[in-house]
Parts: C-alpha cells; structure tokens; sequence
C-alpha cells in the first residue's frame, strides 16, 4: 500500500501523467486502506479484532499496518478495554519503524500513555520504552550527547517508581551502557591531551570522570594513563594506589603490564621524575645604604704642660747654682 501512495504522490508532481489517473490511483490508495482496516460484518466485538490484527502486524514487523489497526481501535472504541494495549501497540509501531520522526512520535506516544494509564500494570514498560526512545539516538563518543543523558533520566525514573520491575535487569544494562558512553566522551578528551603532552588537562578530565562515574567499564585505562599523567608532573606518590587497582580490580586488562612496570619503577626510584619548574625570579627593589648621620668633633683637650726642666729652661735665665758639698 506505501508503493500505491508513493505512485499517486509522483503522479500528482509528474505533469506528464494525466490529472485523471493520479486521483484513480489516490482513490485506490484510500480504498486500500479502508480494506486494511474493514471489520468483518457480523464481527461480535470488533475492537478485538482490531486489537489481535494490530498485535499480528505488529510481530510480522509490519509497523504501518499495525498503527492502522491500533489507530482505528483508539480512535473508534474509546471504552474498549484494550484501548491502552493499543495505545502502546501504536506506540511500539512507531518505535520499531526507526526513522527520526517516528522515534519523536513513539516518544509522544509513550508520554501519553503514563499520563493516561499511570496505574496500569504495563507502565513500567511504557517507561522503559519511553527510555529506549532516546537510547537508540545516542550518539556516537565525543559528539553531542543530549540523547544519552536523557536515556539516563528516564532509566532513572523507571528504577524509582518501579523497583520490582521485571524489566530493571534489562534496563540497568541499558543504563550501564549509556553512562559509558558519556564516560568515554570524556576519556577521549583526555587522551587529545596525552597525547598533546598536556598533563595537567589529562589529570583534570580523567579525575573528574572516575568521580562521576566509580563503576566506568573502561577504567583501568582510566587508571593507567591518569597514574601516568601524575607521574610526569612529579606526583608519583598519587599515581601508585592507582596503579595497584588495575590488577586488583581486572583479572585481564590490557595494562596490567604497563602497570606492574610502571609502579616497580616508582618503588624502585628508576622512573624519570621532571626537575621541579624553579620559581619566576621577582625583581627587588633596590637597596640603598642608610646615610650616615654627621659625626660631631669633640672639643678637643690639650694636656696640661709639664713643668720645666732645666734644659727647658729660657736662656736669659740664669740657673741657680748648685750647693757646695
């Protein structure tokens, strides 16, 4: 029936074809779909019918007849007690078509559902599919992942309003791998910095994410090239409990080896340890010498004249003479 309406939608855009076989064909595409949906006169209860025919289509992978089926028993048998069965056949039918625009419809879909049926036995598995919807549009690594993190709330929803789920196996897989996801967004950027040698952005973003993510599926990578990063910027002693988790936490890795070498040379005072940068030198002020306060000359006190002696005596002075013995 698609084929039928694509050929009346190229008849009417091909002026070469009459205007007169294009409304045939349009009319035989109605019709078509009319007999797809046409309930057997004297059928007892129809939106059964209905519903069992739209399961069929649905299992056969026949996604636009099933939400014929599905849409007609919706919008025709509004009591009918397969109505929320049939909402979530529609919206499974849009779901398993995967195009970009059916993936917002089943989304639609989904939504309407638990705000229709919140009590119904089935609204675990509207939320989980609601949660599959932004799963299968998750980008890939180290593109815009505003899909994923929106996977993972509706993850999170169906683990808190449904905790006895029998789905929650299944989804917390699911959950497991989205958050890889977005770990392995932020491991590649820190390898772009490895690999440019810029270690202080590696040790920011491989930090940040194994606080953010414990459980990282990659994370003895993680380990090792953060152990790594440490080491070069003269922080060895971060780097060793590091290391030892890669062998404790992996019976196979890829680095155990690289580990194993990396932390005897720590222990062992092999490894190269970078110099430590010395400070910029800062440019002190010039110092000059205090000025010296003027010193005062002391009056200065001439010693009293010695008494005269007999050679000192004036020469127009006559000694006296001495006394005869």
């Amino acid at each position: 029936m698609m084929l039928v309406l694509l050929s009346a939608i190229r008849a009417l855009v091909q002026p070469r074809l009459l205007g007169v076989s294009a409304l045939a064909l349009l009319l035989f595409a109605g019709a078509c779909a009319e007999k797809g949906t046409k309930i057997p006169p004297g059928t007892a209860q129809p939106d059964q019918f209905l519903f069992e025919r739209g399961n069929k289509a649905l299992e056969e992978k026949k996604w636009f007849t099933a939400r014929e089926f599905f849409q007609t028993l919706i919008d025709t048998y509004p009591q009918s007690p397969h109505r929320a069965d049939a909402k979530l056949g529609l919206a499974d039918a849009y779901l398993g078509d995967g195009s970009a625009a059916s993936q917002v419809l089943a989304i639609n879909e989904y939504r309407e559902f638990l705000s229709f049926f919140p009590t119904s036995p089935r609204a675990d598995y509207a939320q989980y599919k609601l949660a599959m919807c932004h799963y299968s549009q998750m980008a890939k690594a180290g593109r815009d992942q505003t899909e994923t993190h929106e996977a993972l709330k509706e993850f999170d929803v169906l683990f808190e309003k449904y905790p006895n789920s029998p789905l929650l196996a299944e989804a917390r897989a699911r959950h497991r791998e989205a958050k890889d996801r977005l770990g392995r967004s932020e491991y590649l950027v820190g390898m772009t910095y490895y690999r440019l040698k810029w270690y202080p952005g590696v040790v920011a973003r491989l930090a940040a994410l194994l606080k953010s993510d414990p459980q990282f599926t990659d994370r003895d990578a993680v380990y090792y090239y953060l152990a790594d990063s440490l080491t070069e910027l003269n922080r060895a002693a971060e780097a060793v409990p590091l290391l030892e988790k890669i062998p404790q936490e992996f019976e196979k890795s890829d680095y155990t080896e690289k580990a194993t070498k990396l932390l005897a040379d720590i222990k062992s005072g092999a490894v190269h340890l970078p110099a430590p940068r010395k400070p910029p030198k800062q440019a002190q002020p010039k110092q000059t010498a205090p000025k010296e306060a003027p010193q005062t000359q002391a009056p200065q006190t001439q010693p009293p004249p010695a008494p005269a002696t007999p050679a000192q005596t004036a020469p127009n002075q006559i000694a006296p003479k001495p006394p005869k013995p």
